[in-house]
């Protein structure tokens, strides 16, 4: 994910760009673990939106948010099992440099990825929590490792150099809106730790556990994330090496150049492999979440399919079925272009920040109009409206970059299609709506009201 902000920004872009893509990111989960409070359901945003939006505009703007929430979290299951499957073909580059990858062969490895990841969450559904926690120990403990093997054994850039030096190799008028189209790259990076709520109907006592995990998840990560950048910046060596790299990612370039040898290299890039699959698995139960819940208020086609509960697992399987079948499908586009496929990948964070946009825009306007709103466990108190804001501004802010192409010489191979995927994706949404779905979708609310 940062071979766009090397290429629109270089190595201080790709460092300032991550620092205050946390400090905006950080107002958005502070305002969505208090909405996770507030309504700690499956649906997420568009439970959120339907709760706080206003009477008139509930029912349309829940429904937009829903397909948003849907198509980024697909999307992102989409982008990390792509990034498996290519990460193997690097993998296979390092160890045998005849090798030329080509496209039907990483969908076979993505096909592979998804499917082994899909069974692992329904067969294996009930170990999922011990998962998690075998997944966080890894996580910490590969992470020092890493760290200091590239500290003793790679080359190291100066510090001016990895701080003061931003660079323009995306052919833009100036390097400061270069570093503002590269920090797409950070956006990605800081995004997922709001996927927890869309566990909240599995966890007990949900209105305070998920707020809690969604902040701490994204606070503990911030030294780690900085601690592997500032180390993988320093010692990245030849840029431009690194951005061409056979195998695809800079990262591997790095790993061999600093230990010189293919073992040790093909050793590191199998821990982070390890740790990508491992977040996958766990985006995958939160995606799966998110589909059945918005098929449950008969939000998509099929609803009644997707939002069945199987009778013995009591789990979503049909949902983690289609989440597979999703990333299968558009896995196929890699086989003839990879330009349309890497659109996919804005479009995720275009998609999630759009929600982040609605929901919390919702919640910002209620406030100002002194609504009332449920009783939250973990509040934002008097500072509520400020966070809220802030976080509104840096969403749109974030909303509005993702659409720039990479390159400043536009042409349909590097053009960023998210644009258009993301306005057909609202047009079919609005053409379903009105034809069909606004007859069959309420929103959550309408039921809750309906029941109580």
């Amino acid at each position: 994910a940062n071979t766009q902000g090397l290429v629109a920004g270089g190595l201080a872009g790709l460092f300032w760009s991550l620092c205050w893509a946390y400090a905006g990111q950080t107002f958005v989960i502070l305002s969505l673990a208090e909405m996770a409070s507030m309504a700690p359901t499956a649906g997420g945003q568009y439970h959120w939106v339907s709760e706080f939006a206003p009477p008139e505009h509930q029912k349309l703007l829940s429904y937009i948010s829903g397909w948003l929430s849907t198509i980024s979290w697909q999307s992102i299951i989409a982008i990390d099992s792509y990034i498996v499957g290519v990460m193997i073909q690097g993998m296979i580059v390092l160890n045998n440099p005849e090798y030329v990858p080509t496209g039907w062969q990483g969908t076979l490895f993505i096909w592979a990825a998804v499917i082994g990841i899909a069974l692992f969450n329904i067969f294996a559904a009930k170990r999922l929590p011990l998962a998690e926690g075998i997944f966080v120990t890894v996580h910490v403990f590969a992470f020092f490792p890493v760290i200091i093997i590239l500290w003793v054994f790679a080359p190291k850039q100066s510090a001016a150099e990895v701080f003061t030096v931003f660079t323009n190799s995306a052919g833009w008028p100036s390097t400061a809106l270069a570093v503002m189209v590269g920090q797409v790259s950070t956006m990605f990076v800081v995004l997922g730790s709001d996927s927890v709520a869309h566990m909240s109907e599995e966890i007990q006592g949900a209105a305070t556990i998920v707020p809690r995990s969604m902040v701490w998840s994204f606070v503990l990560n911030i030294p780690m994330t900085f601690g592997l950048l500032i180390t993988y910046l320093f010692c990245i060596g030849d840029l431009q090496k690194a951005i061409s790299s056979p195998t695809g990612f800079p990262f591997i370039y790095v790993f061999q150049n600093a230990l010189g040898t293919t073992g040790g290299a093909t050793a590191l890039t199998a821990v982070i492999l390890l740790l990508i699959i491992m977040i996958t698995i766990s985006s995958l139960a939160s995606t799966s979440r998110q589909t059945f819940a918005f098929a449950r208020d008969n939000g998509l086609p099929f609803s009644s399919w997707l939002a069945q509960v199987h009778p013995k697992w009591h789990i979503p399987v049909n949902s983690i079925i289609f989440t597979c079948i999703f990333t299968m499908a558009i896995s196929l586009i890699n086989i003839g272009s990879t330009v349309a496929f890497n659109a996919m990948l804005s479009l995720s964070t275009t998609a999630l920040m759009g929600t982040y946009v609605i929901s919390i825009g919702c919640v910002t306007w209620g406030r100002y109009k002194k609504r009332q709103f449920p009783h939250a466990q973990w509040s934002l108190g008097k500072y509520g409206f400020t966070i809220n804001v802030i976080a509104l501004c840096y969403a749109t802010w974030s909303f509005f970059w993702s659409f720039w192409p990479n390159n400043a010489v536009v042409t349909p191979q590097n053009f960023n299609w998210a644009c258009v995927l993301f306005v057909g994706i609202i047009g079919g949404a609005s053409v379903l709506y009105f034809f069909h779905a606004r007859r069959v979708y309420d929103g959550p609310v309408a039921k809750v009201r309906t029941v109580y």
